[in-house]
């Protein structure tokens, strides 16, 4: 009884880490809480029920705010998400009276592994509650992000919260401190190098500009016509923008309006926000969706140049599993929620990079903004600016809009780019390439401008590598294991 309980407590500390809440560092008593749980298991069976218990816990307390959609999307992603550290916690019961050393290595590989697969798998995966995105509120290790990366941080403080299980149960070799006070040595290094070679942009700052309308009905459906509603709302606060006082406006995901406002099918439209983007002189990204067939539609950014012509769009290639298309569909039909799902959308091919006159930028939407992979395929195709567009409707005045914003502030710091996180209901923020905020926040489903100027950014040390921290971490654990069968059949 007493492991479970702290399994389910340490589930909680650690969803207790991230925004809304925090501070980030809780994100470590928690992992440590469900590591020591797994000390104390009995046997592999109840290794993988504490590990079910620390995920059901964690993962409902980190994303409750997708019952606004249904219990149907609540449970089943909670459920789903809770098998991966059960199967961390079945296997690491199995090693508990290994040497400190050993379980050590194991729990930092074996974590590093849960990561990496639960990061594509299953329909493309999740990456939103890896626990590098819990301390995005300390700049120090945003700092550092720019060289290991939001999951390279994951692998630190995994190691951290070992380390001092270790500790807690009677062990202090000198390397256990070590792993204590390597997070910290991590960070002074990090800083150091900045600090000697201060990272720079050729380019003159950015002055972007985020047109949030909102919607008719915030929060609540208003038919008819509520996604027209919407497009007239942003366009008429698109209206009141200065000529010649911003280099690039941003219109969030599905901002144009929906089927009937999109504008490239709908001339009207595209030409309605061309004329303004050329009245002011300046680039303009719009988000649409638009429908293909019966069957099919897409999710994407239009951009017009300072002249008022649509010079291409960007189609999202992530969509949300069973929100914004239905996996293996005939298999599902029996669910009568779903049917709010009639289209499943397309997804888009690769990165899109946009050369505009004051730099090179590119943009993601929504839920794959929660995904490192996408915006470092625009940073490394010459992004020097990123656009993360989303909705975030669905979802309230729940703590969504906070995790996501939390998720780009990390991601601005890993790549090294300034990020416009444009919403459609809120909360919009420009963030430079620290991950600093550099404007004030909008409101939740409130009409209005922010503006600010940002620094185009560099490429990073982690931009260029990726996720190596992980990998090398996972692979420790693989060599181990190996070394370990090897020694086990010279003594047969």
């Amino acid at each position: 009884m007493i492991p479970a309980l702290v399994a389910v407590l340490g589930g909680v500390l650690s969803a207790l880490a991230f925004p809304r809440f925090g501070p980030g560092l809780l994100i470590v008593p928690g992992v440590s809480l469900f590591l020591w749980s797994l000390r104390m298991s009995g046997s592999r069976r109840h290794g993988w029920l504490l590990g079910f218990l620390y995920g059901l816990s964690f993962f409902a307390g980190l994303m409750w705010w997708s019952i606004e959609l249904g219990w149907i999307a609540l449970i089943p992603l909670v459920m789903v998400l809770a098998l991966f550290p059960s199967g961390f916690g079945w296997w690491l019961a199995g090693h508990r009276e290994s040497p400190p050393g050993v379980w050590f290595v194991f729990v930092v590989s074996l974590w590093s592994v849960m990561e990496l697969i639960r990061y594509h798998f299953p329909f493309s995966g999740i990456e939103w509650g890896a626990a590098g995105y819990a301390i995005s509120d300390l700049a120090v290790v945003r700092t550092a992000a720019a060289y290991i990366g939001t999951s390279g941080w994951t692998v630190l403080l995994v190691a951290l919260a070992a380390a001092l299980v270790l500790l807690a149960t009677g062990y202090r070799q000198i390397w256990v401190w070590a792993m204590v006070a390597l997070p910290a040595v991590v960070t002074v290094v990090a800083l150091g190098i900045d600090w000697v070679l201060p990272p720079s942009s050729p380019l003159p700052p950015v002055r972007a500009t985020i047109v949030q309308g909102s919607t008719p009905c915030p929060y609540e459906k208003c038919p008819p016509d509520e996604r027209l509603r919407t497009y007239r709302l942003h366009l008429e606060l698109m209206r009141t923008i200065e000529p010649g006082s911003t280099d690039l406006i941003v219109w969030a995901e599905g901002s144009s309006g929906s089927f009937n406002a999109d504008p490239v099918q709908n001339p009207d439209i595209g030409e309605a926000i061309g004329e303004e983007a050329e009245r002011i002189g300046a680039w303009a990204l719009v988000g649409t969706d638009r429908p293909l067939n019966d069957e099919h539609w897409i999710n994407a950014n239009v951009v017009f140049d300072e002249e008022g012509e649509i010079v291409g769009e960007y189609r999202k290639q992530q969509g949300v599993p069973f929100g914004e298309y239905i996996p293996f569909r005939p298999l599902f039909d029996w669910i009568p929620d779903l049917s709010q799902v009639p289209r499943d959308m397309i997804p888009g091919d690769g990165p899109v990079v946009f050369d505009a006159d004051f730099g090179r930028f590119g943009s993601v939407i929504s839920f794959e903004g929660s995904f490192a992979r996408y915006s470092r395929e625009h940073v490394l195709a010459g992004a020097r600016l990123l656009v993360i567009a989303t909705n975030e409707g669905s979802y309230g005045t729940t703590p969504a809009s906070d995790q996501l914003i939390g998720i780009t502030r990390m991601r601005a710091a890993e790549l090294g780019v300034p990020v416009v996180h444009a919403a459609v209901t809120g909360k919009s923020v420009l963030i430079d390439q620290t991950g600093e905020f550099v404007s004030e926040f909008t409101g939740l489903g409130t009409t209005e401008l922010v503006s600010a100027a940002v620094e185009p950014g560099h490429l990073t040390f982690y931009a260029i590598v990726g996720d190596w921290l992980m990998y090398v971490a996972a692979a420790s654990g693989l060599a181990l294991i190996w070394r370990q069968r090897r020694l086990l059949i010279s003594r047969e």
